[in-house]
């Protein structure tokens, strides 16, 4: 099945407009260059992963110490936004217990953090913990780090408007680089530059989205795979003069996949990266997949969305949420975050 859009992400147009914005940058060290060394990198490997929620301290404590954190839900379905934390300074345990409170709460927007300012070794050695640090076989990247994704629009940049000359609407819901043998878990984004307003991203949750089916349906879901492709992103990316540091691939993963920490079952299928369901008839395949998407994209009542302000650092679980970036401000304004993006286990049902 094809894609119906490009993401977002995928660098467009001249990227030397990319790069000429002003003085209006607050984070030079994490502008984004596209020409990393190596060019190009061999196929990711298989590795062992154990995900740190498993060993997590239910009570949290050593996260959210008692009088210190301050948890507001974003809604009742997903999402909380926390004060009162310094990601930077937890312990192990502490760690573990982000990893177990971010795949309870699906998303998480922590205020006030000194990530941005720390070296960028420092973040990458930090989001090391969680696992194996992805990198993006199209993004730009610091120059020197290709692990840190830039989602990067400079004022110069006039790809906005030539979103909605192809499309209505610029929601893209996916989950990150889904078509890796070993998706991302506990992911990281940090906030830079941004518009006055504008610019949120939504998320929904995916365990509850299963949850909503009927038995019968989700008893159907069960022992079905998706074929997840990076050919379109690759693709995408060299039309506009961008990279492709590895050869493309597509991977399959179980329809539905279980949480290693909380055991929760979620969808794991997404327009941007889904192509089709092993097994099944075109027509068929693209009827169950349609349907799942519709869902998604509908039940806005297990969705949030978290607006973004300077020193805040979204922590969210990719294996049981799906998000899409909102372009809803006008060309001419700088948007700058990067992300940190450990890959977790194999999907497995």
């Amino acid at each position: 099945m094809a894609p119906s859009f490009l993401s977002p992400t995928v660098p467009i147009g001249d990227y030397s407009a990319r790069k000429g914005v002003t003085s209006k940058l607050s984070y030079p060290a994490y502008l984004p260059v596209w020409d990393n060394e190596p060019s190009k990198y061999p196929p990711l490997t298989p590795f062992d992963h154990h995900d740190p929620g498993v060993d997590a301290d239910p009570s949290l404590k050593d996260l959210l110490p008692e009088g210190q954190a301050q948890v507001t839900n974003l809604t009742p379905m997903i999402g909380a936004e926390v004060h009162g934390v310094q990601l930077s300074q937890l312990t192990k345990e502490g760690k573990e217990q982000l990893a177990l409170f971010v795949a309870q709460k699906k998303v998480v927007a922590f205020r006030n953090q000194d990530f941005a300012n720390l070296p960028i070794e420092k973040i990458l050695a930090f989001g090391g913990f969680f696992g194996r640090n992805h990198i993006h076989p199209a993004s730009g990247a610091p120059r020197g780090f290709p692990e840190v994704h830039s989602v990067f629009r400079g004022e110069n940049d006039k790809s906005g408007a030539l979103t909605f000359e192809r499309r209505t609407t610029s929601v893209s819901w996916h989950s990150d680089v889904s078509y890796e043998l070993q998706p991302p878990g506990t992911t990281f984004l940090l906030f830079l530059d941004g518009p006055p307003n504008g610019g949120d991203t939504l998320f929904v949750n995916q365990a509850a989205a299963y949850e909503r089916l009927s038995p019968a349906f989700r008893e159907r879901l069960h022992g079905l795979s998706a074929v997840h492709s990076a050919a379109e992103q690759a693709q995408a990316s060299l039309s506009r003069g961008g990279a492709c540091r590895r050869d493309p691939i597509q991977t399959a993963h179980p329809i539905v996949r279980t949480h290693p920490a909380t055991g929760e079952k979620a969808l794991y299928v997404n327009r941007q990266f889904t192509r089709y369901i092993e097994g099944l008839k075109t027509e068929e395949s693209e009827a169950l997949l349609q349907f799942l998407y519709t869902h998604i994209a509908m039940s806005q009542d297990i969705q949030c969305r978290v607006k973004w302000e300077k020193d805040t650092v979204v922590v969210w679980d990719n294996r049981v949420t799906a998000h899409s970036a909102i372009y809803d401000f006008p060309d001419g304004h700088l948007r700058h975050l990067v992300r940190i993006t450990p890959q977790a286990e194999r999907p497995t049902e």
